[in-house]
């Protein structure tokens, strides 16, 4: 494993924390809200105990106090036989809710069929290919309404269709509004996972949707039907990336960020059950251009940056794959989460939920938790309690090199390779104020922002410190997130 060292990190907090004289703190034992291997309740009948299991391409959204959260049907071991034979109420989209956003129930399924005009439109134009399932759905509500996007497609065909359900509870019943775009082959671009973002100044709205066929594309929508602005409109490019007829890019995520004014645009990179990879970039108007961390326009064919997310392992586990095809959300306070599948290594089959709390720097990029979210709560940091060993991973990767088809791994390659890991290092910070280990140097904690500077020969690094659950060791602990100059992100805990 070839490690990166540090370089420049500018982090900027947004979190509060609470101030209160208490003893230095030491990780401590603190049992996992859950076990991530989920054999043992993969089962069919098993899916009342799914909370967090068999999540794929989520979108989440704040309803009163509960959290609603849609995700693609994807089943570890599904059994169609037992589904049939015991008549399950097995549907399309999958459906959980939570009220702290660690605890999920699995609430069923939004619809008991694919819409038959989606279904119609695939078959017609792949030769009766595909439409079997229902992906990428995504959550928004309007004036009281609530509206559902879906996709409904054929596997590396562009014979695609997003669709568009309302209805006046967030479980529905769903009522059947329409197509939002449909693509054939020979469209530039295939209409499968959309996002949708609003301009809070002039009531614009505008969904983000694409894939590897063509990149990512934005078009315009009427917000009082849901639908687009101007019949058959596709939208224009907003996003591609390097060698783009063999590497994948997908699953655009848009949000805004008042503070900031400003939107980001998240997308994810490469085989879904391999090296998928979260980026970002940024824009002053929600239809782009978006801007990556060096400037460079995402419509480029180029890979953009930061790298926000990527296949890692931290020690005392067996490591995580496909951590990417996100969604980003607020709570009601305006801190921002992360929501994405994560596979469970090695064999990269499981699918789990990973809800990571989101960051911004001073230079205004979000950074994501190097752990899940488990509502651990906050105060401020001292000094004496950063000093011990810390297991810190630096977050970066390259294309994987691989025969691909249509951006994904063929069968039988789920496997990652040695060089598609981030594995981590171990670093101790002592009582001096001293780095040892892998890399030397000096370090200097703000109290006031909990704000920890690392001083190495290369550059000064700044990285927000905050708690949260060590899920590798059990354990409530510190931790820290950043970006280096190379707009890797940079994680770290203390482990002991």
């Amino acid at each position: 494993m070839k490690y990166h060292t540090f370089y420049a990190l500018i982090i900027g907090c947004t979190a509060i924390f609470m101030s209160c004289s208490q003893k230095p703190f030491e990780p401590v034992a603190n049992k996992n809200p859950w076990v991530d291997d989920y054999s043992e309740q993969s089962g069919m009948r098993d899916y009342q105990q799914w909370g967090t299991y068999n999540v794929h391409d989520p979108s989440c959204l704040l309803i009163g106090d509960t959290y609603y959260m849609y995700s693609t049907d994807a089943i570890y071991k599904e059994d169609s036989t037992v589904i049939k034979s015991e008549n399950l109420p097995f549907g399309y989209i999958q459906v959980r809710k939570s009220k702290d956003l660690v605890n999920w129930e699995f609430a069923g399924w939004a619809f008991n069929e694919i819409p038959r005009e989606a279904k119609e439109w695939v078959w017609e134009q792949s030769g009766g290919k595909g439409a079997t399932n229902i992906w990428a759905p995504y959550i928004l509500e309007h004036n009281g309404k609530y509206r559902l996007y879906y996709s409904v497609s054929a596997f590396a065909l562009q014979t695609s269709y997003i669709g568009l359900a309302e209805s006046d509870s967030p479980e529905g019943p769903w009522e059947l509004k329409g197509c939002v775009v449909k693509t054939k082959k020979g469209d530039v671009m295939n209409a499968i996972d959309p996002s949708i973002v609003t301009n809070p100044e002039n009531g614009e709205q505008w969904m983000h949707y694409g894939s590897y066929f063509g990149g990512l594309h934005c078009v315009q929508l009427n917000p009082e039907t849901g639908l687009t602005l101007k019949k058959d409109d596709q939208g224009h490019l907003t996003a591609r990336r390097f060698n783009g007829k063999k590497n994948n890019i997908e699953a655009p995520e848009i949000i805004y960020n008042p503070e900031l004014k400003q939107y980001f645009l998240f997308v994810s990179y490469d085989p879904l059950m391999t090296t998928y990879n979260v980026r970002v970039g940024r824009s002053d108007k929600p239809e782009g251009p978006f801007f990556d961390f060096f400037g460079k326009d995402m419509r480029e064919e180029t890979d953009n940056y930061p790298i926000l997310t990527y296949p890692y392992q931290f020690k005392n586990h067996a490591g995580w794959s496909g951590t990417a095809h996100c969604c980003a959300f607020h709570d009601s306070k305006g801190d921002f989460y992360m929501a994405h599948q994560a596979r469970l290594a090695p064999h990269n089959h499981m699918m789990d939920l990973h809800v990571r709390k989101m960051f911004w720097t001073k230079d205004g990029w979000p950074v994501v938790s190097p752990e899940r979210y488990a509502g651990i709560q906050q105060r401020s940091i001292k000094e004496e309690e950063l000093v011990g060993e810390w297991e810190i991973i630096i977050i970066h990767g390259d294309a994987p090199d691989r025969e691909l088809e249509a951006g994904q791994i063929l069968w039988g390659e789920n496997l990652l390779k040695e060089n598609e890991k981030n594995e981590s290092l171990i670093l101790s910070f002592t009582k001096e104020q001293s780095i040892e280990g892998a890399i030397s140097g000096k370090w200097q904690l703000d109290t006031n922002n909990n704000i920890l500077t690392l001083e190495t020969s290369e550059a000064v690094k700044e990285l927000v410190v905050f708690f949260g659950q060590d899920w590798e060791n059990e354990k409530q602990t510190i931790l820290f997130t950043g970006l280096d100059n190379n707009a890797y992100s940079v994680w770290g805990k203390k482990i002991k």
